[in-house]
C-alpha cells in the first residue's frame, strides 16, 4: 500500500485564481496582435505551456512576433498586473501548506507557467519557502495534458508516482497527473472556464475541503 510523501500544486488555478487575470490581458494582447479568440477556443488552452500556446497561435494567424517576443511580451505584461493588484491566495491554500508542513508532508509545485511568473506569485503571498521544488513547463519540451512535468517532479523528489498527489483545476492538469499515474484531486474552479475534469480520483469546489485526511485516505485506496 501506497503511503503518502508528496502533494504537487498547480499553480494557476489552484494557487492564485488567475485565469480571469490571464483572460483579460491575453486577450488585449490578442487585438492588439490582430486577431481574437472566442472563450470555448481560449479555454482550450488552461493548463498548457505559454510556448505550445504560442506556437498554435503564431501558426493559425501568422503572426510576425517570434516566440520568444510574443512570450516577452505576455509574460512582462502578467508579471507587471500581479505586482500591483491586491489579491491573496485562493482560500484553503495557506491552511493546506501549513498542515502539510507540520505533518512533514513534502511539497512541490508544477506548473507550465514560466518560471519567472511562478516565482512573482510565490513572492507576491510570501509562499516562496513553501515549495522547496519548483518545476516550470518552460524548460520542458511536452506540456500538460502530457505527464512529463509530474513525471520530472517525482524524479526530483526522488519518489515514486504513487507517492504523490496532485492537485489541479485545469482537463490537462488532470490527464497529464493520471497519465504519470499519480493521484488526481481536481479543483472545481469557476473561473478556470469549461473544464472537464470529471477523471480525477476526487473533485472538490473548494481548496478547504482538501485536509491531511483525504489525501491519506486517497492515497491508500
Amino acid at each position: 500500500m501506497a503511503e503518502l510523501k508528496a502533494v504537487i500544486f498547480d499553480m494557476d488555478g489552484v494557487i492564485i485564481d488567475s485565469e480571469p487575470i490571464h483572460s483579460r490581458l491575453n486577450m488585449e494582447l490578442y487585438r492588439k496582435l490582430g486577431f481574437e479568440l472566442t472563450v470555448e477556443e481560449y479555454s482550450k488552452f488552461v493548463g498548457v505551456s505559454i510556448k505550445d500556446q504560442w506556437y498554435i497561435l503564431k501558426e493559425k494567424y501568422d503572426i510576425k512576433e517570434s516566440i520568444e517576443e510574443l512570450i516577452e511580451m505576455q509574460n512582462t505584461g502578467l508579471i507587471d498586473e500581479i505586482s500591483v493588484l491586491e489579491i491573496e491566495p485562493i482560500p484553503g491554500i495557506r491552511e493546506l501548506l501549513a498542515e502539510l508542513k507540520k505533518e512533514n508532508i513534502k511539497t512541490a509545485l508544477a506548473s507550465s507557467s514560466t518560471l519567472s511568473y511562478i516565482n512573482a506569485v510565490l513572492e507576491k503571498f510570501a509562499l516562496t519557502d513553501c515549495f522547496p521544488l519548483i518545476i516550470s513547463g518552460e524548460n520542458l519540451e511536452r506540456s500538460k495534458p502530457h505527464p512529463a512535468i509530474f513525471l520530472k517532479t517525482a524524479e526530483k523528489l526522488n519518489l515514486t508516482s504513487e507517492e504523490c498527489v496532485v492537485i489541479e483545476d485545469s482537463r490537462n492538469g488532470v490527464t497529464a497527473a493520471l497519465e504519470a499515474g499519480m493521484k488526481c484531486i481536481a479543483f472545481s474552479n469557476p473561473n478556470s472556464g469549461k473544464q472537464d475534469i470529471s477523471k480525477a480520483d476526487i473533485i472538490v469546489n473548494s481548496i478547504e475541503e482538501i485536509n491531511i485526511e483525504l489525501l491519506k485516505k486517497l492515497i491508500s485506496a
